[in-house]
């Protein structure tokens, strides 16, 4: 079972995903421009760095957002891998010029030290499609297995996209029929035409478009099919809920309950399950635990048999053990919002078989994640390399602190060095 729990905050909302009893994702809002990806701006470019092919946009922030080449132009489309691909060899000073203004989307937050990471390749992303108003490509999420629904969606898409824009077709749309498919599309449409309007009497650095607020990029992007039941503290944000989900016949729409007399985070120990989180050590179920530590570059998971001795010889104990990290290391990947490169060093295996197992178990842990995870296999030193997008910030960012003591190493100088 997969359900929400809505909570309000403040002058924001805090929303938990729960699936078969266990917390896999948080997002909180915190008053109306705390979240940055997807906002719209235009921008004026300060700095062009050759050295970095790259450039300083300000686009109105307290820090300056970074612009690599390659999203600085627009992609082509490959007719052999059958998708976007950045255009050919071209340098950040052939592009842009200083004082050039620029309307740039953020694809990454602000984190520490560095501003935002922006692009030129706008997208709007609605339920069922994703619009792409300056590139003619047409898509379909690798989720849609099915060639004849591949084909079937297409043939859509292709008569309803508006002349010299592309589509990407969203797993939710699946099985649908062709009026609501063309519905989101004309929406979105509308949205872009709006964007371009008002770019005539925008500021320079300035906001041009601020993407949803929580409650509606839920609607979007998180409310799937599987959800069944949605638990919220507001009255008013519930009837949105119900509106909104009856208008899409979605079934859960009559099971949106209202509980106003109790802390709904406490009380599911939500919260509980975020201050775990927020440790480097994790327990698994069978006595064996994960070290999660976040570097700048990478993330570095360690699998321990911990307290699991196991019964029968150590082959059947490493195996156990590992394919019990690899379903939580998928859990963690969503839980705390980790994104880059990860590497995942489990416990040696002799056996390739059992190599190939946990890799499996691995690969359909991750597909439940909304967000794109590709498990990439073996190193020659037996580490697991893993990519995954980058979207928002971590759970430790959003709930911590860099420590002014201990600069964040979180340890004690014990010697004396006055």
């Amino acid at each position: 079972m997969k359900e929400m729990i809505l909570q309000g905050q403040a002058q924001g909302l805090r929303a938990a995903v729960i699936e078969e009893g266990e917390l896999m994702e948080v997002f909180e809002q915190e008053g109306p421009f705390s979240r940055l990806a997807g906002n719209i701006y235009l921008g004026r470019v300060e700095n062009i760095l050759p050295g970095m092919q790259a450039a300083f946009v300000d686009i109105g922030l307290d820090k300056n957002a970074f612009l690599y080449v390659k999203d600085a132009v627009l992609p082509r489309f490959d007719e052999e891998d059958e998708g976007l691909a950045v255009s050919g060899a071209v340098t950040i000073q052939d592009i842009l010029k200083p004082r050039q203004q620029l309307l740039v989307q953020v694809i990454k937050e602000p984190l520490g030290n560095k501003g935002a990471r922006i692009t030129t390749n706008i997208s709007l992303p609605g339920r069922y499609v994703v619009l792409l108003p300056q590139v003619p490509y047409v898509g379909v999420s690798r989720k849609i297995q099915d060639s004849k629904e591949r084909e079937r969606l297409k043939a859509i898409v292709y008569e309803a996209c508006p002349d010299g824009m592309g589509i990407i077709i969203r797993t939710l749309a699946q099985g649908l029929q062709e009026q609501e498919i063309i519905c989101n599309i004309e929406q979105l449409a509308q949205i872009w035409n709006g964007i371009k309007k008002s770019l005539a009497r925008a500021s320079v650095p300035g906001l041009v478009h601020q993407d949803l607020d929580l409650a509606a990029r839920l609607i979007r992007d998180f409310i799937d099919e599987d959800v069944e039941k949605i638990t919220l503290d507001q009255e008013e944000v519930a009837e949105i809920l119900r509106r909104s989900l009856q208008a899409l016949n979605h079934p859960a729409g009559n099971h949106v309950l209202v509980v106003s007399h109790m802390d709904l985070f406490a009380e599911r120990g939500i919260n509980d399950e975020i201050r775990k989180a927020l440790l480097p050590k994790v327990w698994l179920k069978n006595g064996g635990y994960l070290i999660i530590n976040e570097t700048e570059a990478l993330i570095v998971i360690d699998v321990n048999t911990g307290k699991y001795v196991g019964k029968y010889s150590l082959q059947e104990t490493v195996l156990h053990t590992n394919l019990h990290a690899a379903r939580m290391i998928a859990r963690q990947l969503r839980l705390r919002n980790l994104g880059g490169i990860i590497i995942i060093d489990f416990i040696d295996m002799v056996n390739d078989e059992d190599q190939q197992q946990v890799l499996k178990a691995l690969e359909e842990a991750c597909e439940s994640d909304k967000i794109k995870c590709n498990i990439i296999g073996l190193t020659r030193l037996g580490l697991v390399e893993i990519t995954r997008k980058k979207v928002g910030q971590t759970l430790t960012a959003r709930y911590t602190k860099r420590c002014n003591a201990c600069s964040g190493s979180g340890r004690i100088n014990l010697t004396n060095l006055n």
